[in-house]
This record gives structure tokens, C-alpha cells and sequence, in this order.
């Protein structure tokens, strides 16, 4: 993949020969084109005017002990002028500053999820599906994504080739044709057709590795890293075949965790290695260069050094397309690390981000309907998004009334839950937070400047491909809060209710 941005050209020119005043007059010239360019597309993004059709406001909330959530309220009339003064908090969206463009909102389909989606009946499988992915009586989600072989969501380890094949003759993926395939097919069609996928290894086959075992963590051994990096081609194959479609790949799952499940580590220059050395150039070999490659598909605390160390590399960052997130560093009870997304953004804008796996963790069946899991969802979208995220994709998209299966008993939440001793369909908080976001941010949109006068309220929002504006606004206090909304010049007057969220549609 072509690179692009000063950084690049800065990295090409040390790469060619020549004289030092040659290379000179090369760069300043090269600069000079990107400069305009970047400039004209700059101001183009800026002063593009917009106007509110109609002038009307509809919102849609989602409360805590609301007896409808993602209720539609009439709507209200933007008027002209600033005259709203009367109260404190106030909401300014500014739809002339645009940034980043959406690519989609939606969760992983594991072992697990399809495992528990098989054991509902036929109608409730046909409400899950219609939950998940109808946009209009459902949250409307368009992004997925699976695993290349098992993780702790599967029901047992496995791999798809017999132990001991370095030469992958044995590969296949009959394993999945069971559960998941049939699934993740099902999820395609009740998406419209098109559901962008990218698939995460959490290890390479044990005999691949120096611990020879899946779990608590170990090392690629030196000698097999071209035949894993083939693994990934092979997958990707296989996948086309049974007529899933992959969008791209991370190089490995969490490669900073040694976990008592499927696990692997790699250091930043081992995966900067893998990547220039191997994965890259095996999937441009194999005719999958337009693959994307996600890098790191960690948490966010260390995601700045992976950065630096991965795309200061012209070599490997030619292959890296952006980087992947998690948001489990607050699991021992640090706050969330969400400036660190905009630092690697504002760091390497031509390396896109997004959030790939985020749970709760702890599962407790007496503790699916904690209002605080789904506001803990609405912060961390509203702070990833506005940090430069280009899509959010939650973890498994379902489990059974025990947080699994899981083999390993790291049981989990869910933003729907299965009980599968009554065959219920569980809708918890998250799931509606969630969706005020999957359901008006659409593929294409455009984030664009929001703010909010005052803490107690956060915002961000995005003008879609059909010129409507979605803002999303979310209040975590236990007040009711009234604010003053501000489109460019006009304005309106909005109330949210405490302990909800809320997106503004107009």
C-alpha cells in the first residue's frame, strides 16, 4: 500500500540515491504538491456550508428507569439567533469543522455467540438478527468482527490444521462451517448484503510457539513466522470461499497479555518485524495486499509507543493500514486512557483508528441490567470518537445467561444476553447506548465540531452521507439537565433526563 503524508515523503527521500542537494530539490517539490493539496482539501472540509433541513429537531433518549428507551420525542424548531441565555449548560455544534469519516459501529461474532445464537429458536434468532442489524427497527449495525481460530469464546481450543503442519496442508476451516460460519452468513443478509469484516488471531498453533501450548501467552518460535504469516492468507481464503467476504486483519490480539487463554506475545519491534519481514509481504504475495492490517489491537495505554515504533518504520508502516484499541486498562481501576487516541492521531493522521474489542467484564447474571455498564459504553464511544476513531466494534455481539460459553471461565457481558433455559432474548443497557450511535452515525459520516459548556454533558457529532446531523449527548448525573443546543446560528432549547443519553437528529 502506498504511503502518504510529510512523514512518508520524508521517509522516501532518505531511501533514494542520489545527491544531497537532488534529494533537496525532490522533497521541497514534493512537499510544495502535498502542502496544496492538503490545504485546498482542508478548506474544502471547513467552510462547507450547511443548513438544518427544515430547522427541526428530533430527539431520541434512552433513560434509566424509562419505560421506552430510544424514544422519539416531537420535534423541536431551531430558530435563528442566540437568544437562548437563561440556562447554564449549552451544547455548540459548528457543522463547517469537519474530521475523520465513519466506517461503522458493530461487535464480534466469537464461537461463543454462535454457539448460544444456534440454541434460540427460529423467531427469536430472526429478532436477534433484526436487533442487530435492521437500522430502522433495530440499532442498525454494519461492522463485524471474528477470530482466526479459537479464543476464550469458544467452547474448547482448536486451530485448523493437525498439529505439527508447518506446510498448512492440512488447513481447514470445517470447524467453523458448524456455528459460526452459518451465522456470521445470516448476520450478512440481515445487514443488507455488505458487512465489512476483519478477523483477530489470540495464538498461533502451539507447536508454532516456544511455550508448545495456546495458553498464558509465549512467543512466535523464529523458524515458523512465514508459515504463520500464510495462516492469515489461508484464512482469509478459506473465508471468500464459504462466501464471508474479510475486510482486513490485526496481527495479533492483546500481544501484550499473558492470559490463562488463547495468548501470544509480541514486543513492538517483534511485531514491526513480522509485519515488514513476513505478514506484509506474504499477504501481497498471495494477492491480498488490499487487506487491511491493523497494528497493536490492544488497550489504549500503550498504543503511542506501538505507534511510534511501528509507523516510524517506512518499511513496516507501508503495510500497517492503522491501529486497533481496547479499553481494558481500566480494569484495575485506572481511568479510561482516552487522550491517548488522539495523541496517536494527531500523531500519524494517515493512520486510521479504531476501538476493536470492548467488554464488561465480571459477569453476574443479578448485574445485566447496571445502568453504569451502559454509560461506561456512551463515555468511551463519545471520548473514542471524538479522538479520532473511524469505527467501534464491541465484543461479542451475544452470550448465554452464564456469560459464555467460555473455556477458560472468563465469563463476560454481553449487550444482549440469551437465556437459554427460557429461550429469551435479554436487552440490557448497553445495547441502547450502543445504539445511539450505530443507529443515526452511518457509514460515511463525517464527524464534526461539538462541545459542551460544561462537564456534566458530553457530546460529539457526525453529519452523515444523506446531509443530516446526529449528536449524540449523554448525561451521567443523577439530575435532569436542561441545555441550550446550538446549530451555527440557531438554536433550541432540550431536556435530558439524569442517567441518559440522548441523539439529536436534524
Amino acid at each position: 500500500m502506498p504511503c502518504t503524508g510529510v512523514g512518508s515523503i520524508l521517509a522516501a527521500i532518505r531511501l533514494w540515491p542520489g545527491r544531497a542537494r537532488v534529494k533537496q530539490t525532490i522533497l521541497l517539490s514534493a512537499l510544495g504538491a502535498l502542502l496544496t493539496s492538503t490545504v485546498a482539501h482542508a478548506a474544502e472540509l471547513t467552510t462547507a456550508a450547511y443548513t438544518p433541513a427544515g430547522g427541526a429537531v428530533t430527539v431520541y433518549t434512552t433513560a434509566k428507569g424509562a419505560a421506552q428507551q430510544l424514544a422519539r420525542s416531537e420535534a423541536k424548531a431551531l430558530q435563528p439567533g442566540h437568544a437562548l441565555t437563561e440556562v447554564e449548560n449549552s451544547i455548540f455544534v459548528n457543522p463547517t469543522k469537519r474530521f475523520q469519516t465513519v466506517m461503522g459501529v458493530g461487535g464480534a461474532i466469537t464461537d461463543s455467540a454462535a454457539e448460544t445464537y444456534a440454541k434460540l429458536s427460529k423467531a427469536k434468532q430472526a429478532e436477534f438478527m433484526k436487533a442487530y442489524y435492521d437500522p430502522n427497527e433495530g440499532i442498525g449495525y454494519t461492522w463485524a468482527r471474528t477470530t482466526i481460530h479459537s479464543s476464550d469464546f469458544s467452547s474448547a481450543s482448536y486451530t485448523y490444521v493437525k498439529e505439527g503442519d508447518k506446510d498448512l496442508k492440512s488447513f481447514s476451516v470445517a470447524h467453523d462451517r458448524k456455528y459460526r460460519i452459518p451465522m456470521i452468513k445470516q448476520a450478512i443478509q440481515a445487514a443488507g448484503g455488505t458487512l465489512p469484516m476483519f478477523a483477530s488471531p489470540w495464538s498461533a498453533p502451539a507447536f508454532m510457539k516456544d511455550t508448545k501450548t495456546m495458553l498464558k501467552g509465549g512467543h512466535l518460535l523464529p523458524e515458523y513466522a512465514q508459515a504463520w504469516a500464510r495462516y492469515y492468507t489461508k484464512f482469509i481464503a478459506a473465508y471468500e470461499k464459504e462466501g464471508i467476504p474479510i475486510w482486513g486483519i490485526s496481527v495479533q490480539n492483546e500481544p501484550m497479555a499473558i492470559q490463562k487463554w488463547e495468548s501470544m506475545q509480541f514486543s513492538a519491534e517483534a511485531e514491526r518485524d513480522f509485519l515488514k519481514n513476513h505478514l506484509g509481504p506474504t499477504m501481497e504475495k498471495a494477492g491480498y495486499g488490499d487487506k487491511k492490517i491493523i497494528v497493536w489491537d490492544h488497550n489504549r495505554d500503550m498504543m503511542v509507543h506501538r505507534a511510534n515504533t511501528i509507523f516510524d518504520d517506512p518499511e513496516a508502516s507501508k503495510y500497517a493500514w492503522g491501529m486497533g484499541f481496547h479499553w481494558y486498562e481500566t480494569w484495575a481501576g485506572f481511568e479510561p486512557m482516552t487522550d491517548n487516541v488522539a495523541a496517536v492521531s494527531n500523531a500519524y493522521p494517515d493512520k486510521p483508528l479504531l476501538l476493536t474489542e470492548a467488554s464488561i467484564e465480571k459477569y453476574d447474571f443479578a448485574r445485566l441490567q447496571d445502568w453504569a455498564n451502559g454509560e461506561r459504553y456512551g463515555t468511551s464511544m463519545i471520548h473514542d470518537f471524538n479522538g479520532g476513531a473511524v469505527a467501534w466494534t464491541d465484543w461479542n455481539i451475544l452470550l448465554d445467561e452464564q456469560g459464555g460459553p467460555n473455556h477458560v471461565g472468563n465469563f463476560c457481558f454481553a449487550p444482549l444476553q440469551a437465556d437459554t433455559r427460557t429461550g429469551e432474548l435479554i436487552y440490557t443497557p448497553p445495547y441502547w447506548y450502543i445504539g445511539h450511535f450505530s443507529k443515526f452515525i452511518r457509514p460515511g459520516a463525517q464527524r464534526v465540531s461539538a462541545a459542551s459548556s460544561r462537564s456534566n454533558l458530553s457530546t460529539t457529532s457526525f453529519l452523515n452521507k444523506d446531509n443530516k446531523l446526529a449528536t449524540v449527548v449523554m448525561n451521567a448525573s443523577d439530575k435532569a439537565i436542561t441545555y441550550n443546543f446550538y446549530v451555527g446560528d440557531a438554536s433550541t432549547q432540550v431536556e435530558i433526563p439524569a442517567h441518559a443519553i440522548q441523539t439529536l437528529v436534524y
